[in-house]
């Protein structure tokens, strides 16, 4: 199945990230650690090229700290700095700057030795849509600055925001890549809520969502639902079914009610703190290895 996903005002939002780039110091790129791979935009990626940079990773709150771990360590192997993000309460601002500026000791050296006093660091904020990045911006601001929603594609145009420190971010709007295959990456992104479940088939999503814990999670399917995550995955939306109450008239089961309360239940941790992507299953790893 291929997701068309590329509204007229993405493909600007990316041009002006390009023009953006001369503005700005460094970019700090929101990711979400439940998917640090699948939320990573490979075609900001290719704009952002060698550009400093590093990486928020956000919704801490929401993964497995063991996991947050092991990504933190595979993006510091790659020379990129992280931060650890719960977009719900942390400010970390002068972290934050701390760890840009430690990105840019070049940067700083060069306005050294041109006798250059300014402490001011630039820094673009990126991201895919429903990464958490408005959230992020506006605890940074410690203010109520920019717009901020639970559907992607809010923000829509570029905005700078003062922090209490020197650090000034430029804010854009979240994009997607022009098509989406719904494979591994393409159902994290759903299953995250990346993605609009209005242009998915949320049944056929939530099955393939079931079939993912039953992989990496059986027993938060256990613990959440009391079933036996060994049975086939439409028996254990079944299972659910029943426990909350999503019947149809003749005792149908109602799938789509069904998959709406398991998607809630992943979306507002109820389930458990679970990480999509794990770092020994992610194939660039495995292809650097094989070199």
């Amino acid at each position: 199945m291929q997701i068309n996903w590329y509204p007229g005002h993405m493909k600007k939002s990316l041009d002006k990230i390009r023009e953006s780039l001369k503005l700005v110091d460094i970019v700090a790129e929101i990711v979400d650690s439940r998917i640090p791979i699948s939320s990573r935009n490979p075609v900001i990626d290719d704009i952002i090229k060698d550009f400093p940079r590093l990486i928020i990773l956000n919704k801490v709150d929401m993964s497995n700290p063991f996991e947050t771990k092991k990504w933190i360590k595979y993006f510091n192997d790659r020379g990129i700095e992280v931060i650890e993000y719960n977009s719900t309460k942390d400010k970390k601002t002068n972290e934050l700057y701390k760890t840009a500026r430690k990105s840019l000791t070049k940067l700083f050296e060069k306005r050294k030795e041109k006798n250059i006093k300014d402490t001011t660091i630039r820094m673009m904020v990126v991201g895919i849509p429903n990464v958490g990045k408005s959230t992020f911006i506006n605890n940074i601001s410690m203010r109520k600055g920019t717009k901020v929603g639970n559907r992607p594609g809010v923000t829509r145009t570029n905005q700078w925001i003062k922090t209490n420190s020197d650090l000034m971010l430029l804010d854009t709007p979240g994009v997607l890549w022009p098509k989406l295959e719904l494979h591994d990456g393409g159902k994290n992104l759903a299953f995250t809520g990346a993605i609009k479940d209005e242009i998915l088939e949320i049944e056929d999503l939530c099955f393939e969502f079931i079939k993912k814990l039953q992989e990496i999670s059986p027993r938060s399917l256990q613990k959440r639902y009391e079933v036996d995550p060994s049975l086939p995955a439409l028996e254990i939306m079944d299972k659910i079914a029943i426990k909350f109450g999503a019947i149809q008239r003749g005792s149908e089961i109602d799938y789509f009610k069904v998959s709406n309360i398991i998607f809630d239940d992943f979306r507002k941790v109820r389930i458990d703190r679970i990480t999509l992507e794990r770092v020994e299953d992610n194939l660039e790893i495995k292809d650097i290895n094989k070199m």
